[in-house]
């Protein structure tokens, strides 16, 4: 009988106090786009414990979400973070540079301005020295 295939979890969660960063490394894509929500879910209850407001979302082996997460993420899950955190939410994606360069390419791209009236700042980057450099700039 073969041996079973192992994955590492979806998502691996590590707090950087020496960064004021929230780093979040996701290890792949998963088969649905459910499977993320416990995930993101899990990240917010870390965020929470930790009182960390700057994530760094490392997506460089994930794909880009589907509109429906998107939609989630952008209406329901940010503000209802920044709420359980009380305080304004910054969040740098890093991804590839392919997926970077489609990602800020694509028609529905909304730059980091569109987000100025948000109780969530997002940026998005190829980088991830200047990821954590955006985040510590929101840095108090």
């Amino acid at each position: 009988m073969p041996e079973p295939l192992y994955l590492p979890p979806l998502l691996e969660l590590t707090p950087r106090p020496d960064l004021g960063v929230l780093l979040s490394r996701w290890h792949y894509q998963p088969e649905t786009p459910a499977a993320l929500r416990p995930c993101y879910q899990e990240l917010a209850d870390v965020a929470v414990a930790t009182n960390c407001r700057f994530w760094l979302q490392d997506l460089r082996r994930r794909e880009s979400p589907d509109q429906a997460t998107k939609r989630w993420l952008l209406d329901e899950y940010y503000p209802d973070v920044t709420r359980r955190l009380g305080q304004r939410l910054f969040v740098a994606y890093l991804f590839s540079p392919a997926l970077h360069r489609l990602i800020v390419e694509a028609p529905d791209y909304a730059p980091p301005e569109a987000y100025s009236n948000t109780p969530y700042a997002l940026d998005f980057f190829g980088s991830e020295g200047d990821a954590i450099a955006w985040l510590q700039m929101h840095q108090p």
